[in-house]
């Protein structure tokens, strides 16, 4: 999804902050910033920066000009109980995706056990009977729920099951949850082509993303387009089969009749694949068809011609599920929901539309 990114000294310093914490070597009141660094051989700097990482989290209250940072976690109680934490992958193949292998450590490290189900969303047709069946036979105190559907997130809330959505459909459902702003971005990239005279545009993405109505992304999209005089339909968000398979026909029938002239495709495998394909069918990047993927990847910094991405730092992500958990572990009910924010890399796979 987004690009691994080595952690900054203030970010460094701030983990270590928040374990003190934790472990009660600062309570109440954390020690003014000279003391820290002299304590922790870091420079006055770098804890500033830190403190404020953990004054936005929460964690820290100023208490005025001159006065120590009060310890929120003091009055919220110190005890995080270790908690198993089941993870509802959308597909196995997420497993090995930076933002769950990293949640993953930091639970771990936390003391938590983390718990990945053998099946994920997509493997279990997004049906909710299958994904409740899976659930009660699953032994685990919260969940996490990645690009989870509007009707699978509301049943965990019906069952009064502890749930955090990471991205998917979580608006106007009563859980706790965070993800990128994409929305804006879409409406970026959108413009963006129009302006270059694009007006057959495809926007290739998840079933959850569409069913069943048109997401807060997907709706965007539509609306720019409509904005600009541009009729659209399920030409424009097709239907299609969430397969190898069913991605190759969907791109078989899209060239066969009307090809777009651009596509915006939602994962980066589909991205490559798209790419592949093309090619394939001597096709050019960005001559014939402009690409837009709106995720990132590592693969992506070795790309000719530079692809055209959103990117979106996972940290602060993973900061939110942990306290979420922390919390939940706490006795506190933590329904917030939260975004992080995004931005549209351009790149050299967007062009002018063709003659």
């Amino acid at each position: 999804m987004s690009r691994i990114q080595t952690s900054t000294i203030p970010e460094q310093t701030a983990v270590h902050l928040r374990e003190g914490i934790a472990s009660g070597r600062w309570l109440d009141e954390m020690p003014g910033r000279d003391h820290l660094a002299k304590e922790l051989g870091v420079s006055p700097r770098s804890i500033q920066k830190a403190l404020d990482i953990l004054k936005r989290e929460g964690l820290l209250v100023p208490q005025g000009q001159g006065r120590s940072n009060r310890i929120q976690a003091s009055r919220e109680g110190l005890e995080v109980k270790p908690m198993r934490v089941a993870v509802l992958l959308f597909k196995q193949m997420d497993r090995n995706d930076p933002i769950v292998i990293e949640l993953r450590h930091q639970l771990n490290d936390a003391g938590h056990f983390t718990i990945f189900p053998n099946e994920g969303v997509q493997d279990l047709g997004m049906d909710v009977k299958r994904v409740e069946r899976l659930v009660k036979k699953t032994k685990a105190d919260v969940w996490v729920v990645p690009g989870g559907s509007r009707k699978i997130l509301q049943w965990f809330v019906e069952q009064n099951i502890r749930a955090f959505a990471l991205a998917g459909r979580r608006f106007n459902v009563q859980i706790a949850g965070t993800g990128p702003n994409k929305p804006p971005l879409y409406a970026e990239v959108t413009r963006k082509l129009i302006e270059l005279g694009h007006k057959r545009i495809v926007m290739v993405c998840s079933r959850i993303l569409r069913i069943p109505e048109p997401s807060m992304t997907a709706r965007v999209f539509i609306d720019t387009m409509e904005a600009h005089g541009i009729r659209t339909g399920l030409y424009n968000l097709p239907e299609w089969e969430e397969s190898e398979e069913g991605f190759h026909e969907l791109l078989d029938s899209l060239f066969q009749t009307t090809p777009p002239t651009a596509l915006i495709l939602d994962e980066p495998f589909q991205f490559h694949a798209a790419y592949h394909y093309l090619s394939h069918h001597q096709l050019r990047v960005p001559e014939d068809v402009s690409m837009v993927c709106t995720d990132a990847d590592l693969g992506f910094n070795w790309c000719r011609p530079s692809v055209a991405h959103f990117y979106w730092d996972y940290q602060p992500v993973v900061r939110r599920i942990m306290r979420w958990v922390n919390n939940v572990a706490r006795g506190i009910d933590d329904q917030r929901k939260s975004f992080t924010k995004a931005e549209f890399i351009d790149g050299g796979t967007i062009g002018p539309a063709p003659d």
